[in-house]
């Protein structure tokens, strides 16, 4: 079976087809986010350390840091970023950017093995992450999508991912350090994007041996009550075989859905997790109480 190991100085965290799924917290990440763009640019980042420390006391085993502010300098904001956040939680953390300068000042100061988001299909974003990827010794997310766009047929996404597992390998990069992301497209435009990532997810487990991750809440974008949608699309690529996605665990649905999905599929032996998550206190003195009122009301019955 497939696992991708990454860390921070510290921690491990596995990906992996028989491992329980990791969670990598989206919160970090200026996009859509006015205040917290301002901030970072002004090198404000004590929001950024109260939505790391949040995410994972709620959950998460990883967390994406994303820098993307235009017109602001990426590197440099993203670098800071980072270092702040591993010094504060020692999860693993995903460096998500889409500009190669930012990716490798991340990787410049990152302590541990990383997580890499992310590479596409294009041949010149291959030959400019990928030596990075290897320079570094970390992971990589392989977004299933090329110079012709994202295809709304699964097969060609299943060959882009394909041409990228095959790439990474020429540059050294084993399948295990490659971790697909399928590609979720918002269901209240495209009614069969659910069905579509099910199975690739499924294609890419059973024939490239890859794990695989994904931006989960684009799946509900545009839709009321997106928990809701969140959890059962969490749940149902849980069981496809989704070993990691980048989503907010700070909604208790979302914690839920995973935590369940384990239990389900038998990666959390005993129910361990979900007991210690959920398991409810015995009212004080709830024992002896309750056998003291079933003694009497069988005395009274005589």
């Amino acid at each position: 079976m497939t696992d991708t190991i990454i860390s921070s100085a510290t921690k491990e965290v596995v990906i992996g087809f028989t491992r329980p799924f990791v969670i990598i917290g989206e919160r970090i990440n200026p996009t859509g986010r006015k205040i917290l763009a301002e901030e970072m640019v002004r090198g404000d980042f004590s929001r950024v350390e109260r939505d790391a420390i949040a995410q994972v006391e709620a959950g998460a085993q990883m967390l994406d840091v994303n820098a993307g502010i235009p017109l602001a300098d990426e590197p440099a904001i993203l670098a800071k970023t980072i270092q702040l956040v591993q010094s504060i939680t020692d999860v693993p953390l995903a460096i998500d950017s889409s500009i190669v300068e930012a990716l490798e000042a991340g990787l410049a100061v990152y302590k541990g093995k990383a997580l890499v988001n992310s590479v596409t299909g294009e041949t010149e974003r291959l030959e400019q992450v990928l030596p990075l990827v290897k320079k570094y010794g970390a992971a990589v997310v392989a977004i299933s999508n090329d110079e012709t766009g994202i295809s709304e047929d699964p097969d060609v996404r299943f060959a882009v991912a394909k041409k990228i597992v095959e790439h990474a390998a020429d540059y050294g990069i084993p399948a295990c350090d490659v971790v697909v992301d399928p590609l979720v497209m918002p269901i209240g435009a495209i009614n069969q994007s659910g069905v579509q990532v099910m199975r690739l997810v499924a294609r890419l487990q059973q024939e490239l041996k890859v794990n695989t991750t994904c931006g989960a809440s684009n799946i509900s974008f545009g839709l009321p009550s997106r928990g809701g949608i969140n959890a059962a699309f969490l749940t149902m690529t849980i069981a496809a075989g989704m070993t990691s996605a980048i989503t907010n665990p700070c909604h208790d649905e979302t914690i839920r859905a995973v935590l369940g999905a384990d239990v389900m599929m038998g990666h959390d032996p005993d129910c361990t997790r979900w007991i210690a998550k959920y398991r409810e206190p015995p009212p004080e003195g709830g024992a002896a109480g309750g056998r003291g009122r079933r003694e009497n009301r069988r005395r009274g019955a005589v």
